[in-house]
């Protein structure tokens, strides 16, 4: 993009962007690398990297959440709540729904926060996610790559939703915006419609370094980012769509034409989130801390959770040219910009399943699920690609076998 179009496209955003806050925030799992359980003092540690991080492009003072339930208890809520409230952390809450008959488990943790932590825990969240690629895990893209893997249908999806707004209606979370999270081309798929209408945003998952087959080199990244974005959007029918997982791995073994290094980790965040994304749409980039040990790519941004990162975050006052097709804004029934633009895009596994994804499981993330002390599986921590844990391995650990879980 030349220059004055990058100008431009920034007086456009900054324009439209009246009425929804956008955040900034990354993805937080319920356990660490070695498969040990966050608790309170950890996801604080994390929280109070993201807000500190040198040079960022504003303050990241949300976080993505997976499960409510602490992980290997037999219920209660998880503890990144105490330690969100003690740094003011903003939250997106996360109700795990792959391989489950219900979510009366999550529904009541969640409760107990309410109930325990009342107002000063309920301010803090900014969205519910009912279930993260539970679709993606189910449809053709993601069986090819994981025929193991266990996630859910959009029936299910629904009526988990419905169970959600029946348990909080009368609670302080009634009037918070419910959505789920999944990968690009589920949202594109039509079958999956159902959700979309039952749901106030659309979670949009999508990484270019696994478009394998699709021309996923660094510089065309962007081009592959706008055209899954676009795609998600044709489908959303004017719904907001919040970028719940996108990055690229700064070391791992190469994909296709996908390289990991830091110099294109920082390429990535300059001209996807610094150009499309940053303080335009609800963000929450993957990642800050990688947690799942099997996983090849290591997409985390900061080493040891240093709020001195691998790469400069400053955001460059003209963007490179490879973002020839960079996106331009249209503006969500939220007041939020969104990015849209064209491009070639594609698959894969994390965060878009198509046709050509990544050869371990759904879209995202790396990490399964072990089992909470109920024999509930526990969302883990993990990055999208090649390392995955398929649902096969996490079989072993989990009492329902197969389920994925994103970082």
């Amino acid at each position: 993009m030349r220059a004055s179009a990058v100008t431009l496209a920034a007086g456009l955003f900054a324009a439209s962007a009246v009425s929804a806050e956008n955040y900034l925030g990354f993805n937080s799992g319920a356990t660490l690398p070695d498969n040990s359980a966050k608790f309170e003092k950890d996801f604080e540690a994390e929280f109070r990297t993201a807000q500190n991080l040198v040079n960022a492009p504003g303050t990241f003072n949300a976080v993505r959440l997976y499960t409510n339930i602490q992980a290997y208890s037999e219920g209660a809520p998880i503890e990144a709540f105490q330690a969100a409230m003690k740094t003011n952390t903003k939250i997106l809450l996360g109700v795990w729904a792959s391989g489950v008959q219900n979510i009366d488990k999550e529904l009541a943790a969640l409760k107990t926060a309410v109930n325990t932590y009342g107002k000063k825990f309920t301010d803090l969240v900014i969205g519910i996610s009912i279930g993260s690629e539970d679709l993606y895990r189910i449809s053709q893209t993601g069986l090819i790559n994981d025929p193991e893997g266990v996630g859910a249908g959009p029936d299910v999806i629904v009526k988990f939703i419905g169970d959600f707004k029946k348990a909080f209606a009368n609670t302080a979370l009634s009037s918070i915006p419910v959505g789920h999270v999944d990968t690009w081309d589920v949202w594109a798929n039509g079958t999956n419609k159902p959700v979309i209408d039952a749901v106030d945003f659309l979670g949009f998952d999508t990484y270019p370094y696994y478009e394998n087959g699709k021309g996923n080199s660094i510089d065309n990244a962007p081009n592959l980012f706008d055209r899954a974005y676009k795609a998600t959007e044709a489908a959303a029918g004017g719904k907001p769509i919040w970028v719940t997982e996108t990055g690229w791995p700064a070391t791992g073994p190469n994909w296709d034409l996908a390289v990991p290094s830091v110099p294109n980790a920082k390429q990535y965040w300059d001209e996807i989130g610094c150009a499309k994304l940053f303080n335009k749409v609800p963000t929450f980039w993957y990642n800050l801390r990688d947690s799942n040990p099997a996983n090849k790519m290591q997409f985390a941004i900061t080493k040891n959770l240093s709020t001195t990162p691998l790469f400069d975050l400053t955001c460059p006052k003209v963007v490179p040219s490879s973002t020839s097709s960079a996106a331009t804004p249209s503006q969500t029934s939220s007041g939020a910009t969104s990015p849209s633009g064209s491009g070639s895009n594609s698959n894969t596994g994390s965060g878009s399943g198509s046709s050509s994804g990544t050869p371990t499981g759904g879209s995202n993330t790396g990490s399964g699920s072990a089992t909470q002390g109920s024999g509930t599986p526990i969302p883990t921590g993990a990055a999208a690609g090649v390392g995955r844990i398929s649902g096969a391995v996490y079989g072993a650990l989990a009492v329902v076998a197969g389920g994925f879980a994103l970082l």
